[in-house]
Parts: C-alpha cells; structure tokens; sequence
C-alpha cells in the first residue's frame, strides 16, 4: 500500500514538473517569440492604446509620430510619417495591418515603452501610464534629400555613413513608397505586386548586386595588407588574358602594358586585378572580405529580415569558402562564373569605402543616435564600437592614396569637389546577359580626415553608361551638402 502512494506521488511529481516547464516555457523564455509571431495580434492592438514615442532626425524633424484617435477607453494611437516618402525604407511603417519594418521593427521596445520587469512594477506602482521614448536617428534631412533629388525616381540606392563613428547620415531607396497609406489594402497591393519596381525594397540593404571594379578596392587591400604587392609595384596591364582558362579584356581593349599598381587602380585595369587575385588567392581574398564584414549578418541596428549577406555565391545562392574553387581572378575584379559570383550591398559597400578612410578600421554602422524618455532622460546612448581591423593603417594610408587618384585623373573624376579632395572608386557590373549595366561609385572625403564614406549605385541601366559618368555625379553631389554641413 504504501508502495503504491509512494509511486503515485512520484507520477503526480512528474506531471507538475512537466506543467511547470510547459508554462515557464510559453510565458518566459519564448514570451517574446510569441509577441513576435504574425499571427498573435493582442501585443499589437495593445500596442495602439500606447502612446508611441517619435522617431527624430539628427536635427529633431520629426519622422514618425503617434496621433490620438478617439476617446476614453477607446482612444487608440495611429502612426504617422510627417515626411512621407523622404524616410521611408530607413524609418520603415508600424501597422496592426502590416505589423512594422525599419527602425519602427528593430527599435519597437523603445518606442512602445516596453520595460525590463523592474521597470514596469515601479511605474505600475506610481500608477504611471505607459508611453514610448523617442528615438533620436543619425540621418541627415539635408543630405537625405540631396540623394533623392540625385537619384530622381530612378532605380538605385545611397548610403553615406561616418567613418570614424559609423553614424548612417543617409539611406535612400529608389523608387520610395508613401508609409502614411501603407495601412490601405489596395495601395499595400499595388506596391506589393509591382515586380519591375519593387518599392517595398530597400535597396540600400536588401537586393545582392555584383559590384564590378568598386571590389577592387577589397582586392588592393588584401594585396597591399599581405605584402604580395605596393603602390610602386609593377605590373602587368596588357590586354587580352587567359585568366582561368577563358580571356579576359580591359574595358575597350586596351593594353596597358607594364603599369603600377596606382596606376592599374586609377585606370580600372582587369587584366592587373585578375592576376593580383590568383597571386593573393582564395584564402586571403576571403579572410581579407571577412574583415570587411563580407559573409556575415550586417551589424547595423535594423531587423535581420530587411538585410542580405555580401559575399561570393554559387549558382544556387549558397555562399562559398576557398575550397570551393571560384574563380578568384574574376572575382577580384567584382564578376565572377557559374562557380562562384561577388554579389553586394550598397550598404557593405559604403562600408568598405569607410574602412579604407578610417586608417583600415571598421566601425559598426548605425541609425539610433540615442533614446530619450518623455521626460528629457537619455535613456540609451549609442556609442561609436569597432566591428574589425580590417588591415593596417599604413596600408590603409596606401590604398587611401591610390583611390584618391582615381578621382584625381582616372575614371571618377566626375566626383571632383572644388577644396575637398575626394578618394573613390567606380564600377560597371554588365548584368541581363550584358544587356544591361549596374553602375557603381564609392568614396570617402576629404582623404586627410576624412569625415563621410559613401556608396552609389543605379541599377538596369542602357550600354554606354558606367559608374564613373552615371554614379559619381550624385556621389559628389551628397557628400558636397554632408560636409559642407558637418
């Protein structure tokens, strides 16, 4: 008898145990898994009767707000976007129809007043309502209207950020979409369904693009950082090369013959950059793009869905390593085969540029400045932090020099400004089969101290076009309004 009470005390035991667990595991450790699924609505129609703090530019406009409607009990808050379309793919939308994306997704505990389980027994305790801080962005109105001027309604992206604090002065994507009307079924619809266009994307973070010549810059860094070659080396400029067993022209054909390694970059020279890329190998080539934040998730402050991964792809999308067998030369020009093909953002690439401007170290980018409560506290402050040291300064100081010349005599110098003196980069990607180009240019000014790294790119553009005639212009044109207003 006892036996049997000893055994079903036991079982009793183990059915609480299980209890305990099942709850604590809905109501604790995958409480915010809950909140996040799609399909739970209570958090957001919650979240409408909270007040919903703002998000600012860095010179306090107002981004986004929350405006009261009803009374009482039924007094609910509706999101807002005094700018319109101007902040759209940065600042994102917040919506019980369509959730939130943006910095309304990636800083919501701010916003919605979400507090650690301290925090929210001491206000119940004073009996204080919940409200949401406010969000203080890095991003510039000036320079952010500057690139949508440039980019008028074409397809393509600009993102300028600091190098040596990684604040994001400016996100632009092209074509843009209203946030105020992304609440209406129909409006929603037509942007969603609009395949050619795609104005729900950011083109600054999302869509993967080949960067043509502008990789060269990571090409030069690894080449210069491992010692394989410098400035002053000569080297081989001829046209056509076998490189890899197929030929490889300069753009137009034309034969360098023997050149510097300064003037192959002034001059985008493939031939040059083809062999420096078989002489550096696959394994450097790639620890050298893993320095720069290649392979990897972004480490900005933005949801991980509304971001892609930079790096070398085969033809099934899958990122690969050095025993994959790519073909370097032609990656290391910004192409690529069916074995492997350098795909990019704008934003890896703005970081790039900042990398090289910052003396070879890499600072985390970010859009929050700081978070302020309602009652003027800066309850967060976001502070400058290193991602890497990509290489060492002095080769840094190198590579700085050699692009500085690219603008100065080569294929940029259509990103010239009057005192400033600009270091950059251009690329052209042939895409559709060469039917059309993806046109590149990224920079960093002014090359002594420098102060705004930045990346341009146009996309489907006709043949004849390139990025040091089509993207540099509207390179030059930000960073004239960014630095002319630091």
């Amino acid at each position: 008898m006892n036996r049997q009470i000893v055994q079903l005390f036991g079982l009793t035991l183990i059915l609480f145990g299980i209890l305990i667990a099942f709850t604590s595991r809905w109501t604790v450790f995958e409480a915010a898994s809950l909140e996040d699924e799609t399909l739970n609505r209570r958090a957001l129609i919650e979240e409408q009767q909270v007040p919903r703090g703002l998000i600012l530019a860095r010179n306090g406009d107002v981004l986004a707000r929350s405006d009261p409607r009803g009374r009482g009990r039924r007094r609910v808050y509706v999101r807002s976007y005094p700018q319109g379309e101007t902040y759209a793919h940065a600042v994102g939308y917040s919506y019980i129809e369509r959730d939130r994306v943006g910095l309304e997704r990636s800083r919501n505990d701010a916003l919605s007043g979400k507090l650690n389980e301290f925090g929210t027994i001491f206000r119940e305790l004073a009996r204080q309502d919940r409200e949401g801080d406010d969000v203080v962005s890095t991003l510039d109105p000036a320079g952010q209207q500057t690139a949508i001027d440039a980019l008028a309604g074409r397809r393509g992206a600009i993102v300028a950020l600091e190098p040596a604090t990684g604040r994001v002065r400016v996100m632009v994507s092209s074509p843009s979409y209203d946030p105020n009307q992304i609440s209406d079924n129909a409006y929603f619809r037509e942007l969603a369904t609009d395949e050619e266009t795609r104005p729900l994307v950011n083109r600054t973070t999302q869509p993967r693009y080949q960067p043509g010549s502008t990789f060269k810059v990571v090409t030069a860094a690894a080449a210069l950082d491992s010692g394989k070659l410098t400035p002053e080396s000569i080297v081989d400029g001829s046209s056509p090369q076998t490189i890899s067993g197929v030929p490889l022209a300069n753009s137009g054909n034309v034969s360098y013959g023997p050149i510097t390694f300064t003037d192959a970059l002034t001059n985008s020279v493939n031939t040059v950059f083809a062999r420096v890329g078989e002489q550096v190998g696959r394994g450097t080539l790639l620890e050298y793009m893993d320095r720069f934040g290649f392979n990897r998730d972004p480490q900005l402050d933005y949801p991980d869905g509304e971001m892609e991964v930079s790096g070398i792809r085969n033809s099934a999308g899958r990122l690969v390593g050095a025993d994959d067998g790519f073909d370097v030369g032609r990656v290391a020009i910004g192409q690529g085969g069916s074995e492997g093909q350098i795909q990019v953002t704008p934003l890896q690439m703005a970081e790039v540029a900042a990398a090289v401007g910052n003396r070879g170290k890499l600072i985390r980018p970010r859009l929050t400045e700081r978070v302020v409560g309602k009652d003027g506290r800066v309850e967060e402050q976001i502070d400058p932090a290193e991602q890497s040291q990509v290489m060492k300064p002095e080769s840094a100081d190198q590579l700085a020099q050699m692009m500085s010349r690219v603008v100065e005599e080569g294929t940029g110098t259509a990103a010239a400004l009057s005192g400033i003196e600009v270091a950059g980069k251009t690329g052209t990607a042939e895409v559709r089969d060469g039917s059309l180009n993806q046109v590149w240019f990224i920079a960093f000014a002014p090359v002594e101290d420098p102060r705004m790294a930045i990346a341009v790119t146009l996309e489907d553009l006709p043949p004849g076009t390139s990025g040091g005639r089509d993207a540099a212009p509207l390179a030059a044109q930000v960073l004239q309004t960014l630095l002319g207003g630091s």
